[in-house]
């Protein structure tokens, strides 16, 4: 009986280190965005969107496929994803930031981008949507009668990734990409700024908003494209910025906080921040469970 009651303590006590490691750092979010990750590659590369029927001489989705885009995606990557990042990194340099706040602002705008682009995939081809200029991609087979329905069995089109995307309109996934990653940048810096919590300063108020007017003008762009319309643009932009919003609300405190230029502690560590309790200091650690107001 001792061997296997010594077993079951071992394992006890395995258990417990395992538990006591997922609940005290951030292994949940990198285990929750690899998935989403792995998820977002499965919608990019074999799912294909629900293709809406049309008439030929809708002109509506008559507008022309621009070969060259003002903004391509490799481009939209630079301006919402690396620009942000380098730029964060940077500022948490320029001011001697821990290893902790370097790690909450990268963490939360990574999740930021990769739950905004998976999200808008989904919706994407859940809807087919059929895209302004879906007729020049499709190239209607002759003899396809006008003010009649049809499928996409009626294009011509042998490009796989040109026709097919004709039918991801909505929402614009440059429009909530850009937004999602130039607006956690604008959040960081009017936490970093204080703009919110010392209301003074129109300059560094104008700084935070800069990313903001970016996202707009790439959003935009995708209209001057005919890739989109205004309500795909606005959609995507809604949805960007509010992913973006919930992100940063993850690891930063609000921006009227007195402490907003600091993220929160590490799990399993509690303060007060006027939005409820966490723990300070744990009390298998030893010592007193200590409280630190931080709003």
């Amino acid at each position: 009986m001792a061997p296997r009651n010594l077993d079951s303590s071992r394992d006890a006590g395995i258990l417990t280190s395992l538990a006591r490691f997922w609940t005290h750092s951030y292994a949940p979010d990198y285990l929750g965005f690899g998935a989403l990750l792995a998820a977002y590659l499965v919608l990019v590369f074999f799912v294909e969107p629900f293709h809406r029927m049309f008439y030929i001489n809708n002109l509506n989705i008559a507008f022309p496929h621009a070969e060259a885009e003002r903004v391509p995606v490799w481009l939209n990557i630079v301006y919402a994803a690396c620009v942000p990042l380098v730029l964060v990194i940077i500022y948490n340099g320029i001011t001697r930031a821990s290893f902790h706040k370097h790690h909450n602002t990268i963490l939360g705008l990574a999740i930021a981008l990769i739950l905004t682009s998976f999200l808008t995939d989904i919706v994407k081809n859940a809807v087919g949507r059929p895209r302004p200029d879906l007729i020049a991609r499709c190239k209607p087979a002759s003899g396809t009668k006008p003010d009649t329905l049809v499928t996409i069995d009626v294009c011509t089109e042998t490009n796989h990734h040109t026709l097919h995307d004709g039918w991801r309109s909505f929402p614009s996934g440059h429009s909530s990409f850009s937004f999602s990653g130039l607006g956690y940048l604008a959040f960081f810096l009017a936490g970093q700024l204080r703009i919110f919590r010392d209301k003074n300063g129109l300059g560094r108020a104008l700084v935070c908003l800069a990313p903001l007017v970016g996202a707009a003008m790439i959003a935009i762009s995708r209209c001057q494209d005919y890739r989109h319309d205004v309500y795909d643009v606005c959609v995507g932009s809604l949805l960007g910025i509010t992913v973006a919003y919930w992100s940063y609300r993850r690891y930063w405190p609000r921006l009227s906080n007195r402490d907003c230029h600091e993220p929160y502690p590490t799990p399993g560590i509690e303060v007060e921040d006027g939005e409820g309790w966490h723990r300070v200091r744990d009390e298998e650690e030893g010592g007193p469970i200590l409280g630190r107001r931080v709003g």
